[in-house]
């Protein structure tokens, strides 16, 4: 039997949030998906590339742009980079590993606060890295521990998940100007629920790359399409452990429609917001703890973990999926993540978790 490395071996595998069967009758508010369809030129681009050739689907054949070149460049006119300090993934997931090929060594040291992402540390992990966590408190303001450590790499997910806490990009300017030998990695997944950015720092400083999806607000999580933003000498060197072709030739004609598509979006993104603010009060009004987020979801602490985990287990039973967080180690066994659905998603969500509130 081959063995593993030991570090490998010893790990645990990443837990995306549960993905019902197809044709499943489930509300989903698990995994932070925008409830709302992409752009109707996505469908058009992606029509017309496979219309394109001597035959339906003839292109198919070839490959793919390894560079992505139609998706980079209209990345650097939506946000105003120049297309050499754009990276194209197969998601931000494989932008985040793409960074620790390159920086991290093993026994190497990264850096983030905790709760957050997870995916940070199953990417450590299987690099064999050293990580050093601080804990977020109640506010989940950026932790002092964070600023001037030796970490190789910093991640700070700005809206943070499961929190949707919001970094100021002056406070997160000051972290990357006290990290003597890292990259500050900001992942603005949820970003465009948000009312600002740290993208001007991916342009102003040396060590700051910013991280984008195409999963939430461009309604495109199918696609698996991430962004990474920053200096030139830095994104240059990424590009030597990118895998060669790693967006199909779809997803790259999806990605740079949908990016020419501002209005649409945009409009997504307000209905989002909208749902959202109503969504936190009904909570609140529920007698929960709600925390305040910028994000497409809302993180909801209940009495304590029994009723919290009753909760998700009443509501699963009812056909509508929310996230929850056992694991101890995360602190979080007492609340609830629920993404940002329709709101008619949002009407059944409420009603059932009265419901289950008002059985005591």
């Amino acid at each position: 039997m081959p063995r593993f490395r030991p570090n490998v071996a010893a790990m645990e595998a990443y837990q995306p949030g549960e993905q019902p069967p197809a044709g499943a009758k489930v509300i989903k508010l698990n995994t932070n998906e925008c409830p709302y369809p992409p752009s109707p030129k996505v469908a058009e681009a992606i029509r017309a590339e496979l219309d394109a050739g001597a035959a339906p689907g003839d292109r198919l054949r070839l490959y793919s742009d390894p560079g992505a070149t139609a998706l980079r460049q209209a990345a650097a006119e939506a946000y105003g980079f120049p297309v050499e300090c754009v990276l194209h993934g197969n998601g931000s997931d494989e932008l985040l590993a793409m960074l620790m090929r390159a920086f991290v060594g093993e026994g190497e040291s990264i850096a983030y606060a905790m709760p957050t992402y997870v995916l940070y540390e199953t990417l450590a992990n299987a690099q064999a890295a050293k990580i050093v966590t601080f804990d977020y408190g109640r506010d989940f303001a950026l932790p002092q521990g964070l600023f001037g450590c030796d970490a190789k790499i910093v991640f700070v997910a700005s809206p943070n998940s499961p929190s949707g806490t919001l970094y100021a990009k002056a406070e997160l300017e000051r972290l990357a100007r006290s990290l003597p030998n890292g990259v500050l990695v900001i992942d603005e997944a949820y970003v465009a629920f948000a009312e600002s950015d740290a993208m001007e720092l991916a342009k102003k400083l040396p060590n700051v790359v910013v991280l984008r999806t195409f999963s939430k607000s461009h309604s495109l999580a199918g696609m698996r399409l991430g962004l990474l933003f920053g200096p030139k000498d830095l994104v240059a060197g990424l590009w030597k452990v990118k895998d060669s072709y790693n967006l199909d030739r779809l997803a790259i004609a999806a990605g740079a429609a949908s990016l020419r598509d501002p209005n649409w979006t945009a409009a997504n993104v307000a209905k989002v917001r909208a749902t959202r603010a109503r969504l936190s009060k009904e909570l609140a009004a529920l007698g929960l703890d709600v925390l305040p987020s910028q994000a497409n979801f809302v993180f909801a602490r209940m009495k304590d973990a029994a009723t919290a985990e009753g909760a998700y287990r009443f509501l699963k039973a009812q056909g509508i999926l929310v996230r929850y967080f056992p694991a101890p180690r995360l602190r979080l066994q007492d609340g609830l993540r629920v993404s940002v659905g329709t709101d008619a998603e949002i009407d059944a969500l409420l009603a059932k978790l009265k419901e289950y509130l008002a059985r005591g």
